[in-house]
């Protein structure tokens, strides 16, 4: 007897989640080189517009679920902030670590964006 229509979805689940480590590794060290950004050079604006670059490149790149890209690479802009706090001598104001989660803003206009403009263009141009 073969495979059921449970077993059959699951293995094409799997088989989609392994395509997408290497996408969520690039989307991890885009959000720490976003996150070094962050606590080097302490500019806002090119934080948030690096985080949007890259989750919409990531959004472009699969995308379905964007919210999970903007997860991904905004998450690191504060973690990365914390770990300058502990283990450098990186000692941000308060304001620095509010505007670190402000990248999850830029973030979700880049990750939609990057998965409308991928839906749009393979529904002009076919797949």
């Amino acid at each position: 007897m073969g495979p059921t229509h449970t077993q059959v979805q699951f293995v094409k689940l799997t088989m989609a989640e392994k395509s997408d480590r290497g996408i969520y590794l690039l989307g991890v060290g885009l959000g720490v080189c976003a996150g070094f950004l962050d606590v080097k050079i302490g500019d806002l604006p090119l934080t948030a517009l690096f985080v949007l670059a890259a989750s919409m490149l990531l959004g472009a790149l699969r995308p379905q679920r964007p919210w999970r890209w903007t997860l991904t690479v905004a998450a690191f802009v504060p973690l990365v902030q914390l770990a300058a706090f502990a283990l450098l001598t990186e000692k941000p104001d308060r304001a620095q670590i509010y505007e670190s989660f402000l990248g999850f803003l830029t973030g979700i206009a880049g990750a939609y964006g990057g998965a409308t403009a991928r839906r749009g263009l393979s529904e002009l141009f076919g797949k």
